[in-house]
Formats: structure tokens, C-alpha cells, sequence
């Protein structure tokens, strides 16, 4: 029974809201100032039903795997997401300042007046154990989130895709250098392709109009001026403005279309071997 902490429980049955805009609705358990031993029994309830858990309260945190760490008592929250991951977030930042991949396996208990949650990943062998010795609110949530996440990716990433994946310009494309410093400005991509020949990349982000034909046109002339080499000047962009075309053409000048979402793509790939590379290293 519980007595010492305020508890607030949610059910489909409360007609205040309207039936229809609870008929997907979830019951939603949130205790404020539970005592530990409370605390524990809806950490547990959590877990072993996946559900998504937040408990906020003054914790400390230890690590052994790859490495070893201590973090000191504060007051913080601890989120455990139905994936079986685990994240130890100050009021202060955006990254955790502890956290477990998906797929931990989870040991709780209370004992002694201090809650501990205790993440262990299997491979690599690795634990976070997260003590608390006061717990301010403790909420367990089923949610719902079968929304697809679009990623767009801004100018400097195109840049960084084509510089990953030069064949994104074209096969046979090989980047010298980015930011490459002329008389105009900088150009966002200089290399040479198949045949030997200098190739200038201009990047634009949303529809490339007329200004960035110019642009583009202005550092092929401040190029052309300190090289005895063809050069050919490339506009990328997701698409081009009506009647671009016909000043491309006129200026000597290409256009490659290239959707942003591919390159926030390339890039999170990218990441992705980073990250796993890391974990070989570390465990290899």
C-alpha cells in the first residue's frame, strides 16, 4: 500500500478528455516523491513489460566494459526506452552523460534505502549501474511512434557525401580539395574527373536559380585564369529554376541534380561504420 508518495493514474475510462481522443490511449503511471521501495516496484513493472521509463531523482553511476567511470551523486534523469537502452541525462546538454545500447539486460532492487538499476550488455561484456538514493518522480509510459523520421541534409553535407562518395558528381570523379579559396569566394568542391580535366562543384541546398549560375561561372573564370587546363564547372543542387538551363547552357556549365536526403543518408552510414569500427577496435 502505498502512503508516503502522491500517485497520479491515468485510464481510457475519464470521458473530461472526449471517447474518440482516447480510444489509442494508454494508461500512464507517474508516482511523485516515492519511497524507494515503491519506486522499485514500477522500475520493475516497466522493464519486464517494455514500457518506456523515466525516473528523476539523486543518482550516481558506475561503468565497467571498455573502460572505467564514476560519476558522482546529482540530481538527474534516468530513461530506459522499450529497446532495452539506457541513458543517465543531466539537466544540462543534449547527450547522456552515461548510456547502454539496445538490448541490455536489466537487474533491479532496493535495498538498504538506494534503488539500483543495473544495464548489462552482453557483447561486449559491459554494465551501467545507476543508484538512487532519493527519488523525486518515477513514470512508466506505453507509447505509440510509428512516425517516419525524415533527415535533410544542409549544404556542408552534400559536401561532406561527395567528398565520402565522389561518384555522387559523377563516376571516375576525384576531389583535390573543398573551400578552395579564389578570387570570388570559395568553391565548395575542386577536383578532376575521368579525363584529366579540372572540375568545379558549386552546391545549393534548395532550387539553384540564376545567382548561382553566375557564381559558379565567376570562379570557372578565376580558375581558368591560373590554369592551362579545361575546366568545367558543375552546379548540384536538388533541382534547378525554370529557364537555368538555358543560361547553364550558354555559359559552358552542367548541372547534376542531387537530392539532399541521399547525402543525410551517406553520412549516417558513414557514422554507423565509424561507430562500429570503434566497438572492433575496442573489443578486438
Amino acid at each position: 500500500m502505498v502512503n508516503s508518495s502522491e500517485i497520479l493514474c491515468i485510464h481510457k475510462s475519464s470521458k473530461s478528455i472526449g471517447e474518440n481522443q482516447l480510444s489509442n490511449f494508454k494508461p500512464l503511471s507517474v508516482l511523485v516523491k516515492p519511497t524507494v521501495v515503491e519506486a522499485e516496484t514500477v522500475v520493475k513493472e516497466a522493464v519486464s513489460q517494455r514500457k518506456t521509463l523515466l525516473v528523476v531523482g539523486n543518482c550516481w553511476v558506475h561503468y565497467l566494459g571498455r573502460a572505467k567511470s564514476k560519476l558522482e551523486p546529482g540530481e538527474r534523469i534516468l530513461i530506459i526506452k522499450e529497446d532495452g537502452s539506457l541513458l543517465v541525462h543531466r539537466s544540462v546538454g543534449y547527450e547522456p552523460v552515461n548510456w547502454q545500447p539496445p538490448g541490455c539486460i536489466f537487474q533491479i532492487q532496493a535495498k538498504d534505502d538506494i534503488l539500483e538499476v543495473r544495464a548489462v550488455r552482453q557483447k561486449p561484456v559491459e554494465s551501467v549501474k545507476v543508484f538512487f538514493d532519493k527519488v523525486l518522480m518515477v513514470s512508466a509510459l506505453s507509447l505509440v511512434d510509428s512516425g517516419e523520421f525524415s533527415l535533410y541534409a544542409s549544404e556542408e553535407d552534400m559536401q561532406k557525401a561527395i567528398l565520402l562518395e565522389p561518384s555522387l558528381l559523377e563516376e571516375g570523379f576525384k576531389p583535390i580539395s573543398y573551400e578552395k579559396k579564389v578570387e570570388p569566394g570559395f568553391v565548395d568542391v575542386y577536383g578532376v574527373d575521368k579525363n584529366g580535366k579540372l572540375v568545379v562543384v558549386e552546391i545549393k541546398r534548395k532550387t539553384a536559380g540564376k545567382i548561382a549560375a553566375i557564381q559558379l561561372a565567376k570562379y570557372i573564370d578565376a580558375v581558368k585564369g591560373k590554369t592551362n587546363r579545361e575546366v568545367r564547372g558543375v552546379l548540384v543542387a536538388p533541382n534547378i529554376a525554370k529557364d537555368v538551363q538555358r543560361l547553364l547552357a550558354t555559359l559552358g556549365l552542367e548541372f547534376k541534380a542531387l537530392d539532399p536526403r541521399k547525402c543525410a543518408e551517406i553520412l549516417k552510414r558513414s557514422e554507423a561504420r565509424k561507430l562500429e569500427a570503434f566497438f572492433t577496435e575496442e573489443t578486438g
